[in-house]
């Protein structure tokens, strides 16, 4: 017997030789024998947890449909090839011909949707935030405007007060995102611990994070605009006499 193995490339082969009876549903008892066991890849295996070869599944189970059939073609991957399989299924409108490729995206369509409706989510939660640090800078602004009219007085011109505004604004968001991002790691951690035994590990996407801190940081300049345009503009005889 030949185990089909060929597709799942493992991470760790312990031989064996064990015989093993196994009883069908048929009422047929199959006498085999383990030839090997395998640790699966990270991320899971298309294959179940038993591997057997196609003459010996036939030969001892009623149902001889196939979920996955890998094949190997000379040439690779090629509209051509993909043309030729086509034509052979063509009196199984049910079967679908994907290359290794189209299967890997395939797998991962549904984790791909779940991952666009976090981004909208996340839009969204960026969006309120960019009303809360409005609605923060404006009340600082106003919480501050002697303070405001007492740096113009001394010298401080419009651009600068502009800048200040702004670099206030970028902070704040950039503290948010820290948190944000330091709460996020640790819940997927939490999660991919937990889901370990699925396959699911943990990665840490460094290009994602950097751009999420470059959206909070234009974020936060947008922010500042309105809030900077006002203290820019204050009267600086009425802000010293603001109470």
């Amino acid at each position: 017997m030949e185990p089909s193995f060929s597709s799942a490339t493992p991470t760790t082969t312990r031989s064996s030789s064990s015989p093993l009876s196994v009883k069908t549903p048929t009422g047929k008892t199959l006498g085999l024998r383990v030839i090997a066991v395998l640790d699966p890849p990270k991320g899971g295996s298309p294959f179940g947890p038993i591997s057997v070869s196609t003459a010996t599944f036939d030969s001892g189970f009623a149902n001889h449909g196939n979920d996955l059939t890998l094949v190997n073609v000379r040439g690779g991957p090629s509209e051509k090839n993909t043309a030729a399989l086509e034509k052979s299924l063509a009196a199984f409108p049910a079967a679908k011909v994907e290359t290794r490729e189209q299967f890997k995206s395939s797998r991962t369509q549904d984790l791909k949707q779940s991952l666009q409706i976090l981004y909208a989510l996340l839009g969204l939660s960026v969006i309120v935030s960019l009303f809360g640090v409005i609605n923060t800078l404006v009340l600082s602004v106003f919480e501050r405007t002697r303070e405001l009219g007492m740096l113009r007085a001394i010298g401080m011109t419009r651009r600068q007060t502009r800048r200040m505004i702004r670099h206030e604004s970028v902070v704040t968001a950039l503290i948010g995102a820290a948190l944000g991002i330091a709460v996020g790691v640790f819940l997927a951690v939490l999660t991919t611990t937990a889901l370990s035994q699925y396959g699911v590990v943990f990665a840490l996407p460094y290009g994602t994070l950097v751009v999420f801190v470059g959206v909070a940081i234009l974020a936060g300049m947008l922010a500042a605009i309105l809030p900077a345009k006002r203290a820019s503009r204050l009267n600086i005889l009425k802000a010293l006499q603001y109470e």
